[in-house]
């Protein structure tokens, strides 16, 4: 690995690699020997890098550069839930392709072209390493908008910590809401939370 370890990125593909030229020969023979990981198919991280905070997150950007981290899975991350999401929840535009990914497992949503970046952001899985993940305000909209599909409990649990939080800003969260149409059960739910 001496002669490419200069070029090659922590955190690459295969095609990243062939495109250096590495052979994929060497490139399985790293992978054998523990010079790089094997994080999903065809996404290496080098050893010698420094641990990642999100791992799986960072294997699913890798795998699906266009997809977005949402709903449980951006819950998780912004500390609006304790659920341990079973798989990382991404969102695609509705006119992609959706991404096949078996490891780490993965669920995608298909959200709507004209609203797919509002609340766009991203976070660090790694050190200089970051991938594209909803706020906590568009996350907590995302989950009041699929309570049906991911539960009420998580939505409103998710709303009452957002509502907690310093960086709770609850006239985006209506505008998010309008945005996404799911304004009127935000409503309701932020007037019964602040008359308990």
């Amino acid at each position: 690995m001496k002669e490419v370890e200069g070029t090659l990125p922590n955190t690459f593909t295969t095609r990243t690699a062939l495109g250096l030229g590495v052979h994929s020969r060497d490139l399985y023979a790293w992978r054998d020997d523990g010079s790089i990981l094997e994080l999903s198919r065809g996404v290496f991280r080098r050893a010698d890098a420094p641990e990642p905070s999100y791992p799986d997150l960072l294997a699913v950007a890798h795998r699906s550069p266009g997809a977005v981290v949402c709903c449980v899975s951006a819950a998780a991350v912004h500390d609006l839930t304790d659920e341990l999401p079973v798989t990382v929840q991404i969102a695609v535009p509705t006119r992609s392709r959706t991404p096949r990914i078996d490891y780490p497992p993965t669920t995608a949503f298909r959200f709507d072209e004209d609203t797919f970046e509002v609340g766009l952001s991203r976070i660090e899985a790694a050190p200089g390493e970051s991938v594209r993940i909803y706020s906590p305000t568009r996350t907590v909209v995302d989950l009041m908008r699929l309570r049906g599909r991911l539960g009420e409990p998580l939505a409103y649990s998710a709303l009452q910590r957002y509502l907690r939080s310093r960086s709770a800003k609850p006239g985006v969260l209506l505008d998010f809401a309008d945005k996404l149409g799911v304004y009127g059960p935000v409503r309701r739910a932020l007037d019964v939370a602040s008359a308990g």
